[in-house]
């Protein structure tokens, strides 16, 4: 492939980067997409059927533009490709009434911000005790010290269904993909990015590195030094009562039940096919290598999560799993986006450390990506997540 084949190399085509191919192509440029495996698979952070969406992002308002976008491109997506990407179920955030302690994703003051956030936007919404939880969704066991918000609007993403799609798109407007290739360096050259791969060389002026968990490894420096990898663990829970759970009975959840960073879950209603409710946590411990990440689920990991999470919380669910899956968070410090210009390779985009919140962006973030790299303006402000910002903490 000589340097003028393409004009843009997107390395990666999980969430964000099957997004930013799709409007790369869409807006007339030349794409190729490389991925080391066949998406979507279930090595990375985009799959297990199900992924949460809400508007009133209590990560912090830069988000809120990237999630009301994504809103829209999912519904268009749904109309292009006749699949179901997005459904409305409405999504509960449970915390404590007393004091707001509660981490979520990383960030403090998970719950205020939420409210604050809905508030300054004009999101629909409505705050509710723990009576009015219980009396209004029983399966969720609020405790009187606690309180809820409520939003319509939230609800489930399909990851598979909308990672399969965007590459649909991507390909109908030209892009060439390159599936089971994997990256070994890169450098620049000129006027161009050399991507090397174990299919051999290619090159082109631009290329966005939209790789997950494999982009420590690829970048080094002070990327690397920014971004951990971590193993996240999610359970399918058997139920008593799976009416309880029906999507139309049950929304999405995110409970904040303790102040440290994994007294957290979030769950689903029993709308993947699955038999079975379910709930994931969030582990802050050990990092872990994407290629040596261990896929097994132990007894001890399904007995603690229900000791510690599910147990006298939700109605009905017993302390079986009847599935388990993993995936692969790649976090900052702060749980913030990194979106920038290689500083040594200026055709270079990196796009990375989603921390475990990304999904709900990736069609809104990958457009304004892909805007950002054809010149345009992008639709929302990407500059709080340069990495100088992050590295100053601002």
């Amino acid at each position: 492939m000589n340097d003028h084949s393409a004009d843009v190399i997107v390395i990666g085509l999980g969430a964000v980067g099957s997004a930013v191919a799709h409007h790369l192509a869409r807006g007339g440029a030349r794409v190729v997409g490389i991925d080391r495996f066949h998406p979507p698979h279930k090595n990375g952070s985009s799959h297990g059927h199900t992924r949460i969406t809400r508007l009133a992002v209590g990560e912090g308002a830069a988000f809120v533009p990237l999630v009301m976008r994504s809103h829209a491109l999912w519904r268009e997506l749904e109309a292009e490709t006749g699949r179901v990407l997005y459904t409305a179920t409405g999504g509960l955030t449970i915390a404590s009434a007393l004091s707001d302690t509660g981490l979520f994703h990383g960030q403090a003051g998970f719950f205020a911000r939420t409210t604050g956030i809905a508030r300054d936007f004009g999101i629909a919404h409505e705050l509710l005790s723990a009576a009015e939880v219980r009396h209004r969704f029983p399966q969720f066991l609020a405790g009187d010290h606690e309180a809820a918000y409520f939003e319509p609007e939230s609800g489930v993403l399909f990851p598979e269904r909308c990672v399969a799609a965007q590459l649909q798109m991507a390909q109908r407007h030209g892009a060439l993909l390159h599936l089971g290739e994997q990256v070994q360096s890169l450098s620049q050259h000129g006027g161009v990015v050399r991507v090397l791969t174990d299919q051999g060389p290619r090159s082109a002026p631009q290329v966005v590195l939209t790789a997950g968990a494999w982009t420590p490894g690829l970048v080094g420096g002070a990327w690397a030094q920014r971004l951990a990898v971590r193993r996240q663990v999610l359970h399918w829970w058997d139920t008593s009562e799976p009416e309880m759970y029906a999507p139309r009975r049950s929304p999405v959840f995110v409970w904040l039940h303790g102040p440290g960073p994994c007294d957290a879950m979030y769950g689903f209603p029993m709308i993947d096919g699955v038999a079975g409710v379910k709930v994931a946590t969030e582990d802050y411990g050990a990092t872990t290598d994407p290629d040596a990440v261990d896929r097994s689920v132990s007894p001890a990991e399904v007995h603690k999560a229900y000791e510690d999470h599910v147990k006298g919380r939700l109605a009905q669910l017993q302390g079986t799993a009847v599935a388990n899956a993993t995936c692969l968070y790649t976090c900052t410090t702060d749980g913030n986006f990194l979106v920038d210009r290689h500083p040594e390779m200026a055709g270079l985009t990196i796009v990375s450390a989603c921390s475990g919140h990304g999904f709900k962006h990736s069609a809104g973030l990958g457009q304004a990506v892909a805007q950002s790299v054809l010149g345009q303006t992008p639709h929302a402000d990407l500059d709080p997540f340069l990495l100088a910002r992050q590295a100053q903490g601002t």
